[in-house]
């Protein structure tokens, strides 16, 4: 596997600037020390969902808060601080969801905005979304099923009855632009995609499995086409729930199609002259900005593409 001449600029996820200090995870009561200081910022969470301000040009940020009463009776975590030694620190607190903010408008995802964000607010709310995540998916231990017990500032669980230490997981998932020796993009409509909706191949890798395998056992279970000339291009957290996407391209040797019905709709080549008309006529919904797969597209294409974010998948 090597790596492209160009990588992939411009990654929204991938941008961050909260220095994690994770050394300080394990002070005790670190957390009762941040929520009893104002100047700490909070980052509240609300069905996965943060309140935004947008400006005039289209700018978002997102709205911190200082900490409150109610934040010790919820999910807090530590996230960093904004400066390597010292500076402003910065948490998030997990809160129910009600009928008030079920439809706030104020409120966004990491999907809707993350693209918009600064790097500072970004970071934050990639961090804040898998960590929220993560937990709220991992409430009782694996080995004897007790409820297990934020700890480590909320970076691990522990299940009290054994003691066992539990940390929050990340699967590594390949994605990858196959592209022809007619220089055409392999594009294709997953199962649950938007009708119009195509992108580039992508999958989970498995236990014993490299980066490079799992591109070629990918596309070739997926579509039926053999590949060669894996080059990694770039990665970023993608964490709805956990994944980090691993960006590659890759050259195909056979063109030829066999869909496997159970995950792929349908694919097809695409030049660029196709694909520009497909994209301006609405006929092909390509992923939104905040993917990976976007820029793996405009990688191929050779500069961003002038598209609404109408993401494929629906």
């Amino acid at each position: 596997m090597a790596r492209a001449a160009a990588s992939l600029p411009s990654l929204a996820l991938s941008r961050g600037g909260l220095d994690r200090h994770s050394e300080l995870r394990t002070e005790p009561g670190l957390l009762d020390v941040l929520l009893d200081d104002p100047a700490t910022r909070v980052l509240e969470l609300v069905g996965g969902r943060a309140e935004v301000e947008e400006g005039e040009q289209a700018e978002v940020a997102l709205r911190y808060r200082a900490p409150t009463a109610s934040d010790r009776d919820q999910f807090v975590a530590y996230l960093g601080h904004d400066a390597p030694r010292g500076g402003t620190a910065y948490l998030v607190s997990v809160a129910p969801e009600t009928t008030a903010t079920a439809d706030d408008p104020r409120r966004r995802g990491l999907r809707a905005v993350g693209a918009s964000l600064g790097d500072l607010d970004a970071g934050v709310l990639t961090t804040a979304t898998g960590l929220a995540n993560w937990h709220a998916r991992h409430g009782f231990c694996p080995r004897c099923g007790s409820p297990t017990e934020p700890a480590h500032s909320g970076w691990i669980r522990v299940c009290p009855n054994d003691e066992s230490e539990h940390y929050p997981r990340t699967d590594p998932a390949v994605i990858m632009s196959v592209i022809d020796n007619q220089d055409r993009l392999l594009l294709a409509r997953g199962v649950g995609f938007a009708a119009q909706g195509m992108s580039v191949l992508a999958g989970f890798v498995e236990p014993g499995e490299s980066l490079s395998s799992a591109v070629a056992r990918e596309v070739h279970e997926e579509v039926g086409v053999t590949v060669s000339d894996v080059a990694y291009l770039g990665d970023q957290p993608w964490p709805f729930p956990s994944s980090l996407m691993i960006g590659f391209t890759a050259r195909a040797v056979t063109t030829d199609l066999t869909l496997q019905e159970s995950e792929i709709e349908a694919a097809r080549w695409f030049d660029r002259d196709e694909f520009t008309r497909a994209v301006a006529d609405g006929s092909l919904l390509i992923s939104s900005r905040i993917s990976i797969a976007r820029r793996l597209i405009e990688h191929w294409y050779g500069g961003e593409i002038d598209v609404a974010d109408t993401p494929a998948r629906s």
